[in-house]
């Protein structure tokens, strides 16, 4: 992979989840019914991060939860639909809460369909609205981020690289393109 662009240094990172968690309060009436889902991996982190900055603005605390979609996927044909690993992580009651799913990147959109599949099998959510870092396009679903904290129109030989403190050790979003040999 070749480097094409820094797009977020560690303050735009911090920047675009402030704002995003202000956005969040105030398309919602309230928190006081909000659960934020975050989508393994960095998914995790932002939605922590979101609940975070939501707390400094409101002073009321949002439940926030994980969500690993592998057993959801549309792409695992190796499992069935009995499958185990079709199960949703989290441990708080979905129906008639509004959910905030996050995820770092927003590309084909299937691992938000995935995401949406296994909250749904916990319960029926009176609203589920997403919130990405950054959306890259190439959709190939009718799915779209509610909350974005940039979009970056990229070519399918690009690829978007998202680090945050907690896995990386910094917080950054950089713009690759892929070699002719991948």
């Amino acid at each position: 992979m070749r480097f094409k662009a820094s797009l977020f240094d560690e303050n735009a990172v911090n920047r675009a989840i402030v704002r995003i968690a202000h956005e969040i309060i105030e398309k919602n009436e309230t928190v006081d019914d909000l659960c934020i889902v975050g989508i393994k991996t960095r998914g995790i982190h932002i939605a922590a991060r979101l609940a975070d900055a939501i707390y400094k603005i409101e002073n009321k605390k949002v439940v926030v939860g994980t969500l690993d979609v592998s057993g959801f996927r549309d792409d695992l044909t190796i499992f069935d639909d009995n499958s185990t690993l079709r199960t949703a992580e989290f441990d708080f009651p979905v129906t008639g809460k509004s959910i905030i799913l996050t995820d770092d990147v927003i590309y084909t959109g299937r691992t938000v369909r995935a995401a949406l599949d296994a909250i749904l099998s916990k319960g029926r959510a009176s609203k589920i609205q997403l919130a990405v870092l950054v959306d890259r396009g190439h959709r190939e679903l009718p799915i779209r981020a509610d909350y974005v904290g940039k979009n970056v129109p990229t070519s399918r030989s690009e690829i978007i690289k998202v680090k945050l403190m907690e896995i990386d050790g910094s917080d950054s979003v950089e713009l690759f393109e892929k070699d002719d040999r991948s």
